[in-house]
Formats: structure tokens, C-alpha cells, sequence
């Protein structure tokens, strides 16, 4: 059995070392499948015959495959230069709405770290309409951030270093499971694959990628929440930490990212969400439908179509979702915005979220 993604699979396969290089065919020859046609690599058919059966798994087990053909890819992570070529997703994911927080830390947190991991997302839950917290189903930090959004009721999304035939570690499959309803599971990884170290170096980019803003609540000295928050850091994410005892050795990692600058201070949901500049559930308004005359009239058509794009959301719009719905070049687009925020018509947010001046 073939589908669209079936070739998307298949030279996932081939390149699975070598995703860059996977990423500059599909995007010379314009999809996976023409780039097959046109490659010659050793172990195709075997990969071919690999992909065609995960595609009937794929079927067989309701799972949801997003391609970088695929309208609803998740944005964020699309601007990545490492962005996975296929992605497998189980429950409600939905990666393109509202805001997106990933938490992360040290799989030996104390209980310290567990209770500002749940004030955090419960501050979340509260102050913001719609907010999704990612992670990667982790002991300690992780699996904390996910009980809380459970707990409170939000959307969260568990990245595992896996397939998604499993779970691990399995005393998580409660939360995984829970998290099925509001949120789910998404990962870049074959059934069958196993949890081995490297993989977990790998889902690290998406925890990452796929934040508006990352927040480190206990991190050692070395350890794979400093990996998130460099990747973080590359990706052009914004960066938080909470500070700590100097002595906590669960403190030393988040006091060095604040000390070296790398990260900004946090004690909590309120200057996170004052740092973002996002929209709570107490200064919501609904937005004033501001006539297309009433703006500047020398727009240019594709800026009077972002522009109408972002009157009509209240929380301002992803750059990249701008890309996608103009179906022009990134370069274009972020030339636009520049010369409407000097127009006074947008203005820019943290995250690379621009909103209409109303």
C-alpha cells in the first residue's frame, strides 16, 4: 500500500543520518516521491519496502503523518534547518494553535522542581486561553510539566525518543494515555524504533523547535535540558530559567544559562507571559474590525492580504503561518513586515509573532 507520505518515509529511511541532505532534495526536485525517482542510493528498495509497511501500520493504527507538503506541518518547526521529514502524531494534536510552551529539566528533580514545574503550568492554564505544554515524557521535570496540564486541563504533547508503538519509560503510559484527549503524542521516529541515547539528542530539536518559549526549571551542570536550551537558543526561540541556590546542584545549568545571558529570569507564568507579550484571559478583548481603508493605502497587495490575515487574529500570527498562507519566499515576507511596522500598520512580538496596530 502507498500513500502520499509513503515516499516521505522512504527517504526519511535512506538519509536517516543525513536529514539535511533529505531536506535539500525534496526541496530541488519539489516532493519526496519525484527525489526518489531521481536518486540513486544504496538500500532503496529496502527502505521502499520499509516505508510500505509503516504505511499500513500508519492506517491500521489511526495515526496522523504530517510531510512538509502538508499544509498543516507545524510552523515553528518548519523555519528549523533540521526540521524533521516526517512526523507521526497519536491523539489531538494540533500544533498550530495558540501558544506553545516547552518544559524541561532534570530527570532527578526534587521536589522543589516538581512544584514550580506545576505552579508554572497552572499559572499558564489560568492567566492564557490557549496554551499547549511540551515536553518529552521524561522522569522528573518532563513528566511533571505533563501531569500539571493534565491536571489543569490543557492541551499537552509528549515527544518521545521513539515510535509510537511504545511507551517509555512505561510507569508514563497513564499520562500518555491522558494526554491522548487533549494533546497527544508526536514524534519523527519508525514503529519499532527504540529508545536509544542518541534518540533522545535528536527529539530534543523538536522540544524545542516546536516552542514559542522554552523554560528550563532545574537543569545540573550538563545534562539533556542544556541541549533543549541551546537548540533553543539556535532555533531563535525565547529562553527562560529559574534561578536557584548556588549550592542546589539542580540549580547549576539554569544559573549558568542566566548568568552567561543565554537565558532570561523567571520565577514563574507572569513574566513569562509579560516577556512574550501575550494576550491573558483578563485583558482579552475582542478584536475592533478595523476597515482596510482604514489603513495605510500604499500596502502593497501581498502586505493588504497579511495585514487582513492579522485583523482577524487577536493573538497576532507566526511569520512563518504568514509564509505559508501568501505562498511567498520567508525573505519576502519578513521584508514586508519590516516596512509595515515602520508604517505603524503591525507590530512585532516576541516568538516572531506579528500583530495588526489597531
Amino acid at each position: 500500500m502507498e500513500k502520499t507520505y509513503t515516499y516521505d518515509i522512504a527517504l526519511s529511511l535512506v538519509f536517516r543520518n543525513r536529514l539535511r541532505k533529505a531536506l535539500q532534495l525534496t526541496g530541488h526536485y519539489g516532493s519526496a516521491a519525484e527525489a526518489w525517482r531521481q536518486i540513486d542510493e544504496p538500500g532503496m528498495e529496502e527502505c521502499l519496502a520499509r516505508a510500505q509497511r509503516e504505511t499500513e501500520w500508519i492506517e491500521e493504527h489511526g495515526i496522523r503523518v504530517y510531510t512538509l507538503s502538508d499544509k498543516d506541518y507545524p510552523y515553528r518547526l518548519r523555519q528549523c534547518p533540521d526540521r524533521p521529514l516526517v512526523l507521526y502524531a497519536k491523539g489531538h494534536v494540533n500544533p498550530l494553535d495558540g501558544y506553545f510552551v516547552s518544559v524541561v529539566g532534570t530527570r532527578r528533580a526534587s521536589e522543589r522542581g516538581r512544584e514550580m514545574t506545576t505552579a508554572l503550568v497552572r499559572d499558564l492554564a489560568c492567566r492564557l486561553e490557549r496554551v499547549t505544554i511540551v515536553s518529552g515524557g521524561a522522569y522528573g521535570i518532563d513528566i511533571a510539566a505533563h501531569r500539571a496540564a493534565i491536571q489543569y486541563g490543557i492541551p499537552t504533547i509528549i515527544i518521545p525518543a521513539h515510535g509510537l508503538d511504545r511507551i517509555y519509560p512505561s510507569q508514563h503510559r497513564p499520562e500518555a494515555v491522558a494526554a491522548l484527549e487533549h494533546g497527544g503524542l508526536l514524534t519523527e521516529f519508525v514503529s519499532g524504533t527504540e529508545p536509544v541515547a542518541g534518540n533522545f539528542v535528536q527529539r530534543n530539536r523538536i522540544v524545542a523547535g516546536l516552542a514559542d518559549a522554552v523554560v528550563v526549571v532545574e537543569s545540573r551542570s550538563k545534562g539533556g535540558s542544556l541541549i533543549t536550551a541551546r537548540m533553543a537558543r539556535d532555533y531563535d526561540r525565547e529562553l527562560f530559567a529559574f534561578p536557584g541556590r548556588p549550592t542546589d546542584e539542580n540549580a547549576q545549568g539554569c544559573n549558568r544559562l542566566i548568568r552567561m545571558h543565554e537565558a532570561q529570569l523567571t520565577d514563574g507564568a507572569d513574566d513569562l507571559i509579560e516577556a512574550m507579550g501575550w494576550t491573558t484571559r483578563k485583558t482579552a478583548h475582542r478584536p475592533v474590525q478595523t476597515s482596510m481603508t482604514e489603513l495605510k493605502a500604499d500596502l502593497s497587495e501581498r502586505q493588504t492580504q497579511m495585514a487582513r490575515l492579522l485583523q482577524e487574529a487577536e493573538d497576532g500570527i507566526h511569520i512563518n503561518m504568514l509564509v505559508m498562507e501568501t505562498g511567498a519566499d520567508y525573505s519576502d515576507v519578513a521584508s514586508d513586515l519590516m516596512m509595515m511596522e515602520m508604517e505603524g500598520v503591525v507590530r512585532a512580538m516576541p516568538g516572531g509573532i506579528y500583530r495588526i496596530v489597531r
